[in-house]
């Protein structure tokens, strides 16, 4: 079922939340506030949006390093989020974890992963996990097309297969492996043709299209829940930035990205919502509420403390 026309302006809204938090720790990085990697993921929203909110607040999800925008659409607080970035002691780990450690099991994330594909079998472990407890949840990792080649990738698509695993699988493939061509680096770029040779029921949709997501991911999750075993979604998306901060983009064109922005998730939300009847002041509305919820955000983030010399020595052992 497509998203109805009310729910779909709170997802605008929650993209453009998410693009604006971006927007922001790259101001803030700029500044000298924040330490560290920073790989933002504007330009690829409506994959973690439309994934994400398909699924039930005790699903399981696992990202990557530029993981915030599933993050902060599965649950975890933004003022939690700022914090963390900032490395102040309310974060959401504490100020400990930073930019590609985000975590918060009690909206399901179990955490953001520096290692590229280390989501993948993360997700597995908690899907087979619900399935040996005889739980309805299922577990969905994102990972990026570099992922594909990684060993673990396959080993965990294989086990997915033939233990039914109530797993979703979704792809954001941007068309480059931090600085690679994807063409170049994999010898079947529709990497979601590789899934269905395990077995997986297995689809290519279009990831600047919340709905399409929204829908490929309500599918697999009611799929799985029903003993159907797992599902590979490859979700066609480009970002808008480059790898991290810092990138020289030297890779690809900027006429390439232009052409990119004509196509991006926020726009195309915003040309479906005036198809169904919203007019540009709803839309200015909607921006300026995502922008107070930054602004506060930050101020929070701001004003918290950083953690004491001794924290250090504080949740390193359960």
């Amino acid at each position: 079922m497509p998203l109805t026309p009310e729910r779909l302006q709170d997802a605008y809204r929650q993209m453009l939340i998410i693009r604006k938090f971006e927007e922001t720790i790259r101001s803030l990085y700029q500044q000298g506030k924040i330490r560290g990697s920073f790989h933002p993921c504007v330009g690829q929203e409506a994959t973690a949006v439309g994934g994400c909110w398909a699924l039930r607040k005790d699903d399981y999800l696992t990202c990557t390093y530029r993981g915030h925008g599933q993050a902060i659409a599965k649950g975890l607080n933004l003022q939690a989020a700022m914090a963390e970035m900032l490395g102040k002691e309310t974060g959401c780990s504490k100020g400990k974890g930073g930019s590609m450690h985000f975590t918060d099991p009690s909206v399901g994330l179990l955490g953001a992963n520096a290692i590229v594909a280390g989501g993948v079998p993360h997700a597995a472990g908690a899907a087979l996990a619900s399935q040996l407890q005889k739980k309805d949840n299922v577990a969905i990792a994102y990972f990026g097309e570099g992922a594909v080649n990684q060993g673990v990738f396959l080993e965990s698509l294989n086990l997915a297969v033939i233990w039914k695993l109530p797993l979703i699988l979704v792809c954001e493939n941007n068309l480059y492996s931090e600085m690679s061509p994807s063409h170049e680096t994999t010898s079947v770029v529709e990497t979601y043709k590789r899934a269905a040779g395990f077995g997986f029921e297995a689809m290519q949709v279009d990831g600047n299209d919340i709905e399409a997501v929204y829908n490929a991911v309500e599918q697999a999750a009611a799929r799985a829940r029903a003993g159907g075993g797992p599902t590979y979604i490859e979700a066609m998306t480009y970002r808008l930035w480059g790898h991290m901060m810092g990138d020289p983009e030297i890779y690809r064109t900027k006429e390439e990205v232009a052409k990119a922005k004509e196509n991006e998730p926020i726009v195309r939300c915003g040309k479906r919502l005036i198809e169904l009847g919203c007019t540009d002041a709803d839309l200015s509305r909607l921006d300026g509420e995502a922008e107070a919820i930054i602004a506060a955000a930050l101020q929070f983030a701001e004003s918290s403390s950083a953690p004491q010399p001794a924290d250090a020595f504080t949740d390193v052992f359960i």
